[in-house]
């Protein structure tokens, strides 16, 4: 199960490790619905990739 981001209607945004399948939950602090929103993504790709590092075929 991976960690999702929620936001309820008071402006409450929680972070729960839950089912892929859940949309909402009930915020801790104020018991309304909080509804699942889309999180800034940390992870990024540097480099010329693996494909370009050494597994593409070597033509002679």
């Amino acid at each position: 199960m991976p960690f999702y981001e929620y936001e309820c209607p008071n402006g409450h945004i929680l972070e729960k490790l839950e089912r892929t399948d859940s949309y909402e939950i009930e915020c801790p602090e104020c018991h309304e619905k909080a509804h699942k929103i889309i999180s800034v993504c940390t992870f990024k790709l540097k480099g010329g990739g693996w494909y370009a590092d050494g597994y593409a075929s070597k033509k002679s």
